[in-house]
């Protein structure tokens, strides 16, 4: 059950997030910041491609590294393949972990490694492997780890990642919201000078200023009525939230919330893109989710008894106002099946910013949802 009162209550907020998931939210501008610094003192501004690689692999642990190979997918496009390189093992622990470089892999392409830890032996043995395949290494990890000698021992490039002394182990683990900017901003500039995207510094800085507004916007003191974070974590509070998302920057802001919602809530949802979501999805709201349905008979006791999970509709967009859009027949489906349906759209900007304040509000939502259920 959320616990409406206490996300209006900042000092009982402040009690309850033992993981600083709040702060890692309001300080995810100034994150940007210096994980740009740190790029730049890594050298990477200095770099001189001979031109572009076949295909960028990424690899990495957890939510954090699969919300980064997601993201710069996008944002690439179809200018060089971009392929998450999936771990295999027996536990999802640092020591168990290992991957492997694909058999095409060779001197044109370019692997990155991503990760908030950094002690995993295996991919240690991945740049190792690199090295000898002659395939270019980037590496975005904590200082002083394992993984930047082996970055060193293998002529890779190594930047620190940008780490705040009040965080804790676990919090590295789940999708904390510092922990993805600090692991993509560096990458987002080393893509910029290959070519693959555009990410330039001013660019950057705009989505640092961005994030910053979204603080303000939803940080812990703004009320629920007037904080579009508070009231989306409200009304996810009993609900399957179907995620529905419009434009190509709107779909990983959606599988990122998705992905954090399970991990720092263990709050499901299911995602899908419009207009296929609602071929893929109306059944769900036509079976025993509808908000109509009555599962049980009239006399139950509702008041000892966990109230029914019904289906409620996020639609994300980062579409313009008057473009071609699903987003009208996602509302009458929606409506037709009395589902409730949140919607969120971004102010103008450009891609890296629009995307930004997608995945900025939803990182909020998720830990005032966390919070709130006492997750």
């Amino acid at each position: 059950m959320l616990d409406e009162s206490l996300l209006d209550t900042p000092e009982a907020l402040a009690d309850a997030d033992r993981r600083a998931l709040l702060r890692g939210a309001a300080e995810a501008g100034a994150r940007v910041r210096t994980a740009a610094r740190h790029a730049v003192e890594a050298g990477v501004n200095d770099l001189k491609p001979d031109g572009r690689p076949r295909a960028i692999l990424i690899a990495g642990p957890g939510a954090a590294a699969t919300c980064v190979a997601d993201l710069l997918g996008t944002l690439a496009g179809a200018t060089s393949p971009v392929t998450r390189l999936a771990p295999a093992g027996v536990a999802p622990a640092a020591g168990a972990l290992r991957w492997e470089l694909p058999g095409w892999a060779g001197s044109v392409d370019l692997l990155l490694i991503a990760t908030p830890d950094g002690t995993e032996p295996g991919l240690s043995q991945l740049a190792e492997q690199a090295y000898r395949r002659g395939c270019a290494v980037v590496a975005v990890a904590p200082a002083r780890t394992p993984l930047t000698e082996a970055m060193h021992g293998n002529h890779g490039l190594f930047v620190p990642m940008a780490t705040a002394p009040y965080e804790q182990d676990e919090s590295h683990a789940a999708s904390a919201p510092g922990v993805l900017w600090a692991l993509l901003t560096p990458l987002l500039a080393l893509l910029d000078r290959t070519g693959l995207l555009t990410a330039p510094p001013d660019a950057v800085e705009k989505v640092a200023d961005r994030l910053d507004h979204i603080a303000e916007r939803c940080g812990p003191a703004i009320a629920t009525y007037s904080n579009p974070a508070k009231t989306l974590a409200v009304e996810l509070a009993d609900a399957l939230p179907l995620i529905w998302t419009e434009g190509v920057s709107a779909g990983p802001a959606g599988r990122r919330f998705a992905a954090a919602l399970a991990e720092l809530s263990g709050h499901p949802a299911l995602v899908a893109e419009l207009p296929e979501a609602l071929a893929s999805h109306s059944t769900l709201l036509a079976g025993r989710l509808a908000a109509s349905a009555d599962p049980d008979d009239f006399f139950r006791d509702r008041v000892e008894q966990t109230p029914a999970l019904h289906a409620r509709v996020v639609l994300l967009r980062d579409r313009p106002i008057g473009g071609l859009t699903a987003a009208p027949s996602a509302r009458d489906l929606a409506l037709s099946h009395d589902t409730p349906i949140s919607e969120l759209e971004p102010e103008p900007g450009g891609e890296l910013e629009t995307l930004a304040e997608l995945i900025a509000i939803t990182d909020f939502a998720a830990v005032y949802l966390a919070l709130a259920s006492g997750a």
